[in-house]
């Protein structure tokens, strides 16, 4: 190994302050939603149709009724839940990697690399819930009959609204779903992607750039879809619930679904979902990785 490659792969594995870790992993987040929120809207109403529809059927449905802007409808809740479940999940995924390489030698096998994954996913998902139900209420909100829309000015109405009017802990509902799908997600999508990108650098010699960053991310993206579905689907449902009730628990809806829609109803959406995380995956990850590398760059 040549002393640039050395010299290149030291600045690689140095270590980035906590609060740095957070920040980039947050606006990384934010950006890939910017491009891709449409397909999110698109998803969220495909899940919430009780009933067979297409991408299309959807997609024409609401152009005529509600006009182009409804496809960015809850933006601002999309980027809200950025700013915090995005912020903390990636924060720490990457702060457990640091530790590791601080603390031990060599990287972390895939076994470790999954739970560090999956607890940043967990923590990262409790935070981000209430933009999450404010996210599925406000772009699921233009397919219901007039009289019933929430019409929330933007997430921070709905959050006073919801406290207001449903209680605080209405926030919070579908948290189970929420963390069992960000569990999911994050070993599907963190894990998967780290352990691919080791794979293919090691064994067919790609070198470290946005070419290796994004094969990677692109499989991840494919697993981390449908793995989460199932979960992605039972929340979706719990958060647009409009009683003030105790919810059903997870499995229930997730049982209930199945039972009277099909199995393949848990993959609703599919199609839409991936075109969401795919190049939310891509966009996130490679954003992430470049803005590290920058700051590793001019600031160490």
């Amino acid at each position: 190994m040549s002393e640039k490659d050395k010299e290149s792969k030291e600045k690689r594995t140095q270590p980035i302050p906590p609060m740095m870790n957070f920040l980039l992993g947050g606006f990384s987040g934010m950006a890939g939603t910017c491009v891709v929120h449409p397909m999110d809207v698109i998803k969220n109403r495909m899940q919430v149709h009780k009933g067979k529809a297409s991408i299309l059927n959807i997609i024409s449905t609401t152009y005529s009724k509600e006009g182009i802007a409804s496809f960015y409808s809850g933006l601002t809740a999309g980027l809200v839940r950025q700013a915090t479940y995005t912020t903390v999940r990636l924060g720490i995924y990457n702060q457990l990697q640091d530790f590791w390489r601080q603390t031990y030698i060599g990287r972390p096998n895939f076994i470790t690399l999954m739970l560090m994954a999956g607890t940043a996913g967990a923590v990262g998902s409790f935070v981000g819930t209430p933009a999450d139900v404010a996210l599925v209420r406000m772009t699921t909100d233009g397919r219901l009959p007039i009289d019933q829309r929430r019409n929330y000015k933007n997430v921070f109405d709905a959050f006073i609204r919801i406290a207001r009017e449903e209680g605080v802990l209405t926030l919070w509902r579908g948290s189970t779903a929420t963390i069992g799908r960000a569990v999911v997600v994050n070993v599907s999508q963190l894990a998967t992607y780290s352990q691919v990108k080791h794979l293919i650098a090691s064994r067919m010699n790609v070198k470290e750039g946005i070419g290796l960053h994004f094969g990677a991310s692109m499989v991840s993206g494919f697993l981390t879809t449908f793995n989460s579905m199932p979960f992605d689907v039972t929340k979706t449902r719990i958060q647009n619930m409009k009683s003030i009730e105790k919810p059903p628990g997870m499995i229930a809806v997730m049982m209930s679904i199945a039972k009277n829609e099909g199995v393949g109803s848990l993959w609703k959406g599919f199609w839409p979902t991936y075109c969401r995380i795919g190049p939310h995956t891509v966009l996130t990850l490679v954003i992430n990785e470049q803005l590290m590398s920058l700051y590793r760059t001019y600031t160490q």
